[in-house]
């Protein structure tokens, strides 16, 4: 990739699998599994961190966390996906995308506030997307700076979450995707319900739905969802 072409478009791609598949022949179901694990990694310019959901959120299985140069090429790493092995027994449940832009209200951005697809990854993964009411819009930009102020502060207590906001205005139903990455559920937990009795909260329209998965990394997501043991998934594990 040059350095012309950031990668600035971020997807996450929550997926389902079909039960039947974990019927298939240990053999059919090694070889799906290689086939999907090959189609992930392939695209050279999209950056994929893989999740599991098995259980947590109905319906979705594996969480598919990318960054691309463009919308095309996570179109393209998605068509991918769904016709590679396994990926042909597995349905969108969700698809999240925005764009990573500076925010208006953050001046000067903390560690805590960059891409989560720097540095070491953390346990736990929670992206929604969520909407402004339109009086929000329609108030001055002074006064939704003192609101957000506050939103900044409290998020600040809480160092050990990190998070991303990508803007989605245009590009899906909702105005925001939001990811947040952390260690601790229980300061996650936390830091949402305090942010429930904040001015903030008052204008926000809408704020589903919410993905929360764990990161594994692509060999134990396979054998988590069924895949046998196979070669290739130890050369990846190791």
């Amino acid at each position: 990739m040059t350095e012309s072409r950031s990668r600035n478009f971020v997807q996450a791609l929550a997926l389902g699998l079909e039960p039947e598949w974990r019927r298939l022949p240990e053999q059919v179901r090694a070889e799906d599994a290689d086939l999907f694990r090959q189609a992930v990694e392939e695209p050279a310019d999209v950056l994929t961190f893989t999740y599991t959901s098995i259980g947590i959120r109905a319906g979705c299985d594996l969480l598919l966390w990318r960054l691309a140069p463009s919308l095309e090429e996570l179109e393209e790493a998605a068509a991918l996906v769904l016709r590679s092995g396994l990926g042909r027994w597995m349905r969108v449940v969700t698809s999240l995308v925005g764009i990573i832009q500076p925010s208006q209200y953050v001046k000067r951005p903390t560690p805590q506030e960059q891409s989560l697809f720097a540095g070491e990854r953390s346990r736990y993964l929670v992206v929604y997307p969520f909407t402004k009411t339109a009086e929000w819009y329609l108030m001055g930009k002074d006064v939704r700076q003192g609101i957000m102020n506050e939103h900044i502060r409290l998020g600040h207590q809480y160092p050990q979450v990190r998070q991303l906001l990508a803007n989605s205005f245009g590009l899906t139903d909702h105005d925001f995707l939001v990811a947040y990455e952390t260690d601790d559920l229980a300061a996650w937990s936390n830091l949402v319900r305090d942010m429930r009795g904040i001015e903030s909260r008052r204008w926000t329209a809408a704020d589903s739905p919410i993905v929360a998965a764990v990161h594994r990394p692509l060999a134990e997501a396979l054998a988590m969802l069924g895949a046998p043991f196979h070669p290739a998934a130890q050369r990846l594990a190791g």
